[in-house]
């Protein structure tokens, strides 16, 4: 695990830029025909995510850019409350990625419907069988934690952080409104090969050294741990970026 504490929220998505850039081009080097599989998230991950990627918007090839979301509210696209509204208005708009490469969950259909449906997308698209035994291995994935830890719309307490075989799972009853959400689970966030938290402002710093946490404590704490300290790759990079702001109860 690697923490990259920034001055403010600005030298933060520029960091935050340089890495995702880092992470497509070592990717096209050693995969040059295979898409870019990212999951992004909402709250305030787009906005701090968006100038610092946009800045290299003539250097990465957004057109092999494969896109979901960590979790998505049961709501239409275009509904204010849409984690992939949100991102497409502060960067995938402004960026060459094709329409049919952005993978949106279907919020006309029943929920458990929804999610079953999403992880059928993410099966074809990343060409994981359903029925073997592996979990789709993201590229990227963009992570953002609340003030209570949790992390894609996995809360403190709640059952599907026990979820160990779905790929993504419906949650009626998130403590955050809206209740009706659609989530990946630990299994893909923890095959993934990359894991960028973003995480700014005081809002964050009570709970950022409960997150940021050693590989024994969190063996200690087991399910007692805060959800987004429980997102650890099996064999990818985990990377917190954090401003000066939300770091300042962190140790060194």
């Amino acid at each position: 695990m690697e923490v990259i504490v920034s001055e403010n929220k600005a030298e933060l998505s520029k960091k935050v830029g340089e890495y995702v850039n880092n992470a497509v081009q070592s990717h096209k080097s050693k995969n040059p025909d295979k898409d870019f599989l990212v999951a992004l998230s909402g709250g305030s991950a787009p906005k701090l995510l968006a100038a610092g990627l946009l800045q290299f918007k003539d250097s990465i090839d957004f057109r092999t850019w494969q896109v979901f979301l960590a979790d998505e509210r049961y709501v239409a696209d275009d509904h204010p409350d849409s984690n992939l509204r949100a991102c497409k208005e502060y960067f995938l708009n402004e960026v060459s990625i094709p329409e049919g490469n952005i993978h949106g969950i279907d919020a006309s259909i029943p929920l458990a419907a929804a999610a079953t449906s999403y992880e059928d997308r993410l099966a074809k698209v990343s060409k994981t069988p359903k029925a073997g035994t592996d979990f789709p291995a993201f590229d990227l994935i963009i992570l953002g934690m609340g003030p209570d830890g949790h992390t894609c719309s996995l809360f403190p307490g709640h059952k599907l952080l026990k979820e160990d075989k779905a790929w993504v799972a419906p949650i009626s009853d998130s403590p955050k409104p809206p209740p009706s959400r659609v989530t990946l689970t630990y299994p893909v966030l923890n095959s993934a090969k990359n894991v960028f938290f973003l995480a700014a402002g005081d809002g964050k710093k009570d709970m950022l050294p409960k997150a940021i946490i050693s590989t024994e404590e969190l063996d200690k704490l087991g399910e007692g741990a805060v959800p987004a300290a429980r997102v650890r790759p099996t064999n990818g990079n985990l990377v917190w970026f954090v401003d000066s702001a939300a770091a300042v109860n962190l140790s060194e």
